[in-house]
């Protein structure tokens, strides 16, 4: 059943949770997707099954909670997030982060060490904005979005464009983790396919370079896409999880 939290910057945060025993899981969702995703409901399922907590919500301008999409950016996103577990959950979670959700889930075990006991990133996305700006915007664009606010770029997932905004970019860049030190100090997992377009492996192969922590492990799935969400990738996803859930606390 959706319910409905009010955050403290008084956006309205629709989510779905389910009891069970800690320490808890929770999904955070990528970019405009929403917590009606596949891989979402496949992990409340696989929870469910296994008694225990479970939060999914959808961030603010996206699904069914309050806001527009085009004003949001990644530190509302987080803020969200942030809201979300603070209210909702109990002692430490297990962090499953989709794409821009993987960078949320990041910016979440800087601020909030004491909340996370693990994390698993799928196809995660930290610092996109900044490689969107540099690598993939041409001048005439990156001079379209200072000027007029906005950019719409072609969604392979949608008849919709995505719309990048100018806030988008300029928090983004606020909002770095790649850029400073990165310490995980707990069981973390990344998966990632290596025909996946969007998000590159080079990401990821950065990520594991990049951050510190006793228990850091990295899977390519060979042909696996951006939606990581075949049946043996959703397995695979419980597996990491279930793979946290096993090792003991830091």
């Amino acid at each position: 059943m959706t319910e409905f939290l009010t955050t403290p910057q008084g956006r309205r945060i629709a989510y779905n949770r389910l009891p069970g025993t800690g320490p808890g899981i929770v999904f955070l969702g990528g970019f405009k997707s929403d917590m009606q995703g596949s891989k979402a409901l496949f992990l409340q399922d696989w929870a469910a099954a296994q008694g225990r907590a479970f939060l999914r919500f959808d961030y603010s301008g996206h699904g069914q909670s309050s806001g527009d999409f085009e004003e949001g950016c990644i530190g509302d996103w987080a803020a969200d997030a942030r809201a979300a577990i603070e209210a909702l959950t109990e002692g430490p979670q297990v962090l499953v982060g989709s794409s821009m959700g993987g960078w949320i889930a990041l910016l979440l075990a800087r601020a909030l060490p004491d909340r996370v006991a693990g994390l698993v990133g799928i196809a995660a996305a930290p610092d996109f904005t900044a490689r969107t700006w540099a690598e993939d915007l041409t001048d005439a664009q990156r001079t379209e979005v200072t000027a007029r606010g906005r950019i719409e770029i072609p969604s392979d997932y949608s008849d919709q464009p995505y719309v990048f905004t100018r806030r988008l970019f300029e928090d983004g860049a606020q909002n770095l983790v790649l850029d400073r030190p990165l310490s995980l100090p707990f069981p973390a997992r990344f998966l990632q396919g290596t025909a996946d377009t969007d998000v590159p492996p080079a990401v990821a192969l950065a990520i594991l370079d990049h951050a510190t922590g006793p228990d850091l492990r990295l899977t390519l799935v060979k042909g696996a896409d951006h939606r990581f969400s075949t049946p043996d990738c959703l397995a695979l996803i419980a597996a990491s999880v279930a793979d946290v859930l096993a090792r003991p606390p830091a």
